[in-house]
């Protein structure tokens, strides 16, 4: 079986990498001749442990292949993915123009049975839309060539994705046709031997899970950092809260710890998608509006904590960055707080200095030289009026703290992630800022 994967982005290269892992013939084309020389030449464009080292092996046993070539790889393939980016509209609603191109292209080149799977994250009725493209196209051909069309949505944590996709929680897949069924199950029988089930179910209910698994995670997130600020208020420990919570295996704890707000690719494009959706039809999701409001104002905490400790004089003070992306373990930088709080930062006369294990290329590529860039962690620190930890990175969770100490102007720390010990902090002299915690009375 020959599987074509169209798009060489976060999912669409996971995706081909590991189906040839597990030894399928894999081809993955993309219009990005830059991406395309580079994968060719052993080399990942994103940032995901554990990729290169795979993507080489598969390419040398022959089993992984790159091409810009969309029309001959679409001729001879069995099945098609289409992996291709869904950006957000200003009105919310996700860009089908990439996925809609794809369906184009098929339409136009197919020569034989295919089975055309949607692995870019869209919308309900997306592969209706697919389906009467791929048909438009076969009509102005004036042949009758049969396909199928299915939907197979991504549960792809980044930095966690390759682990993800060998071992996955589940795999959601919608069809319309026992054949699509059959090829589908053929193709994941490699990840079912250890019982991780295939939920077979519609099109449409498959395109709505991937929207309603990201919409409660960011659900969880946005609760949680509104009851942590109510914790701060009310001066409660949101810590001990989430752990009396944790506990009930109806809740469990998982995305339950207060933060500065999510980011990346997928929660905030996928919940104004699913609000957009909603909207379309009639509906208010008015929970997942109360979802975005939170976030959005979660980004910016950090900032509120260091202006009120400064009583608004923010003026040349430097404020040192550990991490940058939005998450660990990638380079990501797609709605990461980091930028919000850079940007409010540099509004107020601040000066900001950053440093992050793996993201400091991307993050030059969006900041050019509004801010300082720094060799190590320890480094941004010189003469830092404070220091704001925005990504936890394994290598900031136990630093050398005397060494922080001696490098800033002022022992003064705003944990966005709740990674330090408050108590320790405070025997180490340092003045300290958590989320949910009103530390500074504490202190008094």
């Amino acid at each position: 079986m020959k599987i074509l994967i169209v798009g060489t982005g976060y999912v669409g290269l996971v995706t081909g990498t590991c189906f040839s892992e597990v030894g399928m013939n894999v081809r993955c084309v993309d219009v990005d001749k830059e991406k395309i020389d580079m994968l060719n030449k052993g080399k990942s464009p994103i940032y995901e442990p554990g990729l290169d080292e795979m993507l080489i092996r598969n390419m040398e046993k022959e089993r992984l292949h790159f091409s810009t070539d969309i029309i001959e790889s679409i001729k001879e393939a069995d099945v098609i993915f289409s992996a291709v980016g869904t950006p957000s509209d200003e009105d919310g609603s996700a860009d089908l123009q990439y996925v809609l191109e794809v369906a184009k292209a098929v339409g136009q080149n197919i020569q034989k049975y295919a089975l055309v799977v949607t692995k870019s994250t869209v919308p309900v009725g997306t592969a209706r839309k697919v389906k009467e493209t791929i048909k438009a196209e076969l009509d102005k051909r004036e042949v009758e060539i049969e396909f199928d069309v299915a939907s197979n949505p991504e549960f792809l944590k980044e930095g966690d994705a390759i682990n993800d996709f060998l071992k996955p929680d589940r795999i959601v897949v919608g069809t319309e046709s026992e054949k699509a069924k059959e090829i589908m199950q053929r193709l994941y029988k490699p990840f079912t031997l250890n019982g991780h089930p295939v939920l077979f179910m519609d099109v449409p209910s498959a395109e709505m899970t991937k929207y309603t698994a990201n919409a409660m995670l960011a659900t969880k997130i946005s609760f949680m950092n509104d009851i942590a600020n109510l914790c701060e208020i009310v001066g409660a420990d949101v810590n001990m809260v989430r752990r009396g919570i944790g506990t009930d295996s109806r809740i469990g704890n998982k995305f339950i710890y207060p933060g500065i707000g999510y980011g990346g690719s997928c929660f905030p494009k996928d919940v104004k998608a699913i609000i957009k959706t909603a909207s379309d039809n009639g509906y208010e999701l008015r929970i997942l509006k109360s979802v975005e409001d939170v976030n959005k104002d979660q980004k910016s905490v950090l900032f509120h904590k260091l202006y009120k400790h400064f009583d608004g004089d923010l003026e040349d003070k430097k404020i040192a960055f550990w991490g940058l992306s939005f998450k660990p373990n990638t380079d990501d930088m797609r709605e990461a707080p980091s930028l919000v709080l850079i940007d409010l930062l540099l509004a107020h006369g601040a000066k900001v200095a950053g440093y992050d294990p793996v993201a400091m290329d991307e993050a030059k590529r969006r900041l050019g030289d509004k801010i300082e860039f720094a060799e190590n962690q320890y480094d941004v620190l010189d003469n830092a009026d404070a220091l704001f930890m925005v990504t936890e990175w394994g290598e900031f969770r136990l630093p050398q703290w005397k060494e922080v100490k001696n490098r800033m102007k002022n022992p003064l720390i705003f944990d966005g992630r709740n990674i330090y010990d408050r108590d320790e902090m405070k025997e180490l002299g340092f003045d300290y800022y958590c989320i949910g915690i009103d530390t500074q009375k504490e202190t008094k």
